[in-house]
């Protein structure tokens, strides 16, 4: 992997240490990050498969934005803010399916699949409405192996630019062929968002943090690659000494042969990919899921965690799945309260971060860029309350200006 793609050396990273404590507990920023960082990115929504007829949609909260991602009669996907024209009320809940129209629950206004207006209950009472311009506000979704992302606030690389130099490493695994294996896992940490990413984004915890891991992998701590738009990615591989730990041992004696239908390379690897700024995608010989940190509060996130697989029914790979699950259920929950440890020691009076090991330099990358969008954050000490978004507009506005 890690000779197949780019790769930036800690010479290449500017800052020699992570954002100021502040940043990972201030509610006025968690505010501003939401505006300037996540509503400009690429957030997943679904996969491919979970909409490929005519009428079929999947919705997505994402703090204060709902979105709507619906397959139209041309069969082409769309997506849309998931909020009715008239009043503002939310449209559409959850996954289903439309014939025709989406119709508002409250006042009953309905929109084609083309999120078009479509029809106004008492049409008449509304003079001089033109239904042209009232259709379902569009925003930009790419397609990308048969994950499907939107964007809220437009601008920016597509996925396709991304991804160039490195989607060829998820090619191997069919993923356009997947579908859900149950409904998304969603869980709240008791940590900021970025806390985590942080977590995320680095092995080095890997033999300490999640000793299952450290006895069946052989974890690529200090290699894998990082490009210029911030996608990184390593590969880890089954050892060759069985685990100690019945699960752990079954599934890497069973994964070569289950996963047969796979190039040979990949049958005994799992290979974590990162995208910024929040996602994680996990792919293994048996299935794949998709790590999501969405904010909430400052000190607080919602984790979404939906599993994907090839439609294989047969015994062996349920019992791979089986055991998968098993395993990375409890590393889900040595990163959960791995990453509530850390939100506490953020708390604590005059704590500031350590230096960074160069083996963090994803954390290097992830930092800047939310140094770009937010230069406050780049501030030792938190902005008076109040005056944290005009501090960042100024700074803002001097870069423009020195640029």
């Amino acid at each position: 992997m890690t000779e197949q793609s780019p790769i930036v050396t800690p010479a290449n990273i500017k800052a020699p240490r992570a954002l100021p404590a502040w940043t990972y507990r201030n509610p006025e920023l968690n505010e501003l990050e939401y505006e300037l960082v996540f509503r400009p990115s690429w957030q997943f929504v679904c996969h491919v498969n979970q909409v490929k007829n005519v009428g079929d949609f999947v919705t997505f909260d994402m703090l204060r934005d709902s979105i709507l991602v619906v397959r139209g009669k041309d069969n082409e996907l769309r997506a849309f803010m998931n909020v009715c024209r008239h009043r503002g009320a939310k449209l559409l809940d959850g996954a289903g399916h439309c014939k025709a129209r989406m119709t508002c629950p409250y006042h009953g206004w309905s929109y084609n699949l083309r999120g078009e207006l479509a029809g106004m209950p008492s049409e008449k009472t509304f003079p001089g409405a033109d239904k042209k311009q009232l259709g379902l506000k569009a925003i930009d979704l790419e397609v990308i192996v048969g994950l499907v992302f939107v964007r809220v606030v437009p601008g920016g690389p597509s996925l396709k630019e991304m991804w160039a130099d490195c989607i060829h490493l998820l090619e191997p695994y069919k993923l356009e062929e997947m579908v859900p294996l149950e409904e998304p896992w969603i869980d709240t940490w008791a940590c900021n968002w970025k806390v985590g990413v942080d977590n995320n984004l680095e092995n080095y915890h890997i033999p300490v943090g999640h000793p299952g891991y450290d006895r069946m992998l052989n974890n690529d701590i200090d290699e894998g690659f990082l490009n210029k738009y911030g996608v990184a990615g390593s590969r880890s591989v089954l050892r060759d000494k069985l685990s100690s730990n019945w699960s752990e041992r079954r599934y890497q004696q069973m994964a070569p042969g289950v996963n047969e239908t796979l190039p040979e390379d990949v049958r005994t690897s799992w290979s974590f990919f990162t995208m910024p700024p929040n996602i994680g995608i996990d792919v293994y010989g048996d299935s794949m899921d998709v790590f999501q940190f969405l904010p909430l509060t400052a000190e607080s996130c919602t984790v979404r965690y939906p599993i994907f697989v090839r439609p294989d029914t047969s015994r062996e790979m349920k019992v791979l799945r089986y055991l998968n699950a098993r395993i990375n259920r409890q590393v889900s929950a040595e990163d959960k309260t791995l990453s509530e440890r850390v939100q506490i020691g953020l708390n604590s009076h005059g704590f500031e971060f350590g230096p960074l090991s160069s083996i963090e330099s994803c954390i290097h990358d992830f930092h800047d860029r939310v140094r770009a969008a937010c230069p406050v954050a780049d501030l030792p000490e938190a902005p008076a309350q109040g005056s944290l978004r005009r501090m960042n507009e100024e700074m803002l506005v001097k870069r423009r200006v020195a640029a």
